[in-house]
């Protein structure tokens, strides 16, 4: 790692441990929500009852984030995933306020480029989904059963550096919960230390 990336995740990280515990957890009912994504679409959480749900926090101007779509990682996983029927949802709770603010037009130029996967992307520019599910990084991995009910939350992988490099020695935590959930066993890490950028929050 080198040390413009020691200093992200050392920032990274200590913006989790000041952070008050996540407001959802493993176990719980997964709040709902509905917003707009970038292509008019209305996304309620409750249209996909009866299915497995990712919900993706993003921000493409973290480095995190630049790690899991530049290597192709994070679109591996979307259609992986979507594939088997999982629904994917990219939120990003970036305030227009922020210089990191990407309209629709631009988010989804940015989602072409990357050649991004997901079921549906949306803006959260209020943040009020976000602060509902307590994210508080980006990339923040929420993973939710066909009843609505949590069974993962946390980073996306073991391995919190912003190098590509490690990308294959990493746990992909995301997939795992998913695979477990998908044949019938328990999630054997239900939660995880989210790490990555702090969402852009208006306040």
């Amino acid at each position: 790692m080198n040390k413009f990336a020691a200093i992200i995740v050392a920032v990274s990280m200590a913006v989790l441990v000041s952070g008050a515990h996540a407001a959802v957890a493993p176990g719980q009912a997964a709040p709902e929500f509905s917003l707009l994504d970038i292509n008019g679409k209305v996304q309620k959480l409750s249209d996909y009852r009866g299915k497995y749900v990712v919900l993706e926090w993003f921000n493409s101007e973290c480095p995190f984030v630049q790690k899991h779509y530049e290597s192709g990682n994070m679109q591996a996983l979307q259609t992986r995933y979507t594939q088997k029927g999982v629904v994917w949802l990219g939120i990003n709770s970036t305030s227009p306020r922020h210089s990191n603010y990407r309209d629709p037009a631009r988010s989804q130029a940015i989602l072409r480029q990357w050649k991004s996967a997901p079921t549906a992307f949306a803006l959260d520019p209020d943040g009020k989904v976000g602060k509902q599910y307590g994210a508080r990084t980006t990339p923040h991995m929420y993973v939710i059963d066909p009843k609505g009910i949590l069974v993962y939350v946390g980073g996306i992988d073991d391995m919190p550096s912003t190098s590509q490099r490690d990308i294959p020695t990493a746990k992909n935590l995301v997939a795992a919960a998913l695979d477990e959930s998908l044949g019938g066993k328990p999630v054997g890490t239900p939660s995880a230390m989210p790490y990555g950028c702090s969402v852009k929050y208006d306040n």
